[in-house]
């Protein structure tokens, strides 16, 4: 089936809170078989809320909101909705004993304004809110099917799991729609997309999706409304294809962290791991670092950015640093042999580069990073010209470094 999301609330438009329960939703609707064709956000203002829901019902019939069903007086979904079903509100006596009970178990006394949460349009079915004090509301009639449900987000996923997608399922027929990403990195979305070649036909009804980020890509895969082990074959089979053309690049599926990869990588040869940083700041010893058990495997780093630093930390001799500059090959491949000595790991990264925005030059521009890995007493060093705002740039760099340590 196919349902729009619609989300309530004036701080989402103003950007004071971001709408992480679209996000939720789209991924567990679909694992049930439920296309979201559209995703609208509305202020909290009746006839807004009124209108987009009157229009998504005129496009697909089934709605979900989330938003808008607290004690407060821009809580203004419930009415709003009914109205388009003909629905009177009323109060229910069961739930608002049940919200008395929630209240009188935490030491509190419900307010005047709690008793709207005991208030439901006629003829709707209550989704009892185990997790919260706003129950969710199945409203079904001649409009179509609206699904209310608070903008708590943890009252809102753990309604929408429990209550919402086990209703939704049963509709489903027993189709689905399923994803898995491939996560791919040190190469660009068009060099990405020459080699997977004619991919988008040979693996139909398949569609892939190219996901670009700092420093990656992510290729998706989405199954469309196929039975359940059909979708996960075709899926299976895909990825083994996109695979095989990504290569080198390829590190890992789903949210797989690329210095989570790298850690396994270094655990399995017995290597300890360090860094010797300048323009990334220490960026690639957390990235490791705020991996759970990244203490076997990382035995520390060294953020030298200023040229003294480099040269009392890392033994950068001065002579280097005046005759190419600290963004250089001798510089970095220095680096990278000063931390092996100090650090004592078996393998260590150095990074030095100009992130920008000013300090660049003709021969040397912003974004000129030298990267050396000093590897079992083999120092090998490369030069990338990586482009973006100061951010991206260390990002990218980042991302880098932990590309040439897993290679």
């Amino acid at each position: 089936m196919d349902l729009e999301l619609v989300t309530i609330g004036t701080e989402l438009l103003l950007g004071f809170t971001v709408d992480t329960n679209s996000a939720f939703a789209g991924g567990e609707l679909a694992a049930a078989g439920v296309r979201v064709t559209r995703r609208t956000a509305v202020a909290d203002a009746p006839e807004a809320i009124r209108s987009a829901v009157a229009e998504a019902l005129g496009r697909t019939g089934a709605v979900l909101t989330t938003g808008g069903l607290g004690p407060t007086r821009d809580d203004l979904s419930k009415a709003a909705i009914a109205a388009l079903f003909d629905a009177p509100i009323e109060f229910r006596e069961e739930i608002w004993e049940r919200l008395v009970e929630r209240f009188t178990r935490i030491g509190r006394e419900p307010g005047p304004s709690n008793r709207s949460q005991a208030e439901m349009p006629r003829g709707a079915v209550e989704l009892r809110n185990r997790w919260g004090s706003a129950p969710g509301i199945w409203l079904e009639g001649a409009p179509g099917l609206v699904v209310m449900l608070p903008g708590v987000p943890r009252e809102m996923r753990n309604l929408l799991t429990h209550e919402v997608l086990p209703r939704l399922a049963q509709r489903g027929g027993g189709q689905v729609i399923r994803s898995r990403t491939l996560r791919t990195t040190a190469i660009g979305e068009s060099i990405l997309a020459e080699r997977m070649g004619e991919i988008e036909r040979e693996i139909a009804p398949l569609t892939l999706a190219y996901l670009p980020d700092l420093g990656s890509v992510d290729l998706r895969l989405t199954a469309w409304d196929l039975p359940a082990d059909e979708a996960d074959r075709r899926l299976t089979d895909a990825l083994t294809l996109l695979r095989v053309r990504a290569g080198d690049h390829a590190f890992g599926e789903g949210s797989t962290d690329l210095a989570e990869v790298v850690l396994e990588a270094a655990r399995a040869r017995g290597a300890t791991i360090a860094t010797a940083e300048s323009c990334t700041g220490g960026l690639v010893c957390g990235r490791l670092t705020a991996i759970p058990g990244s203490s076997s495997v990382v035995l520390g780093g060294v953020i030298a950015y200023a040229n003294e630093l480099k040269r009392t930390a890392l033994d950068v001799p001065g002579s280097l640093l005046e005759a190419h500059g600290a963004v250089s090959e001798p510089v970095v491949r220095a680096m990278a042999e000063g931390a092996a000595r100090r650090l004592g790991a078996s393998l260590t990264i150095a990074v030095t580069g100009l992130a920008g925005p000013g300090g660049g030059s003709a021969e040397k521009p912003v974004g000129t990073t030298w990267f050396a890995t000093s590897w079992n007493g083999r120092t090998d060093s490369v030069k990338q010209i990586l482009f973006g705002e100061r951010d991206e740039v260390r990002g990218r760099t980042t991302q880098a470094a932990l590309y040439l340590i897993w290679r």
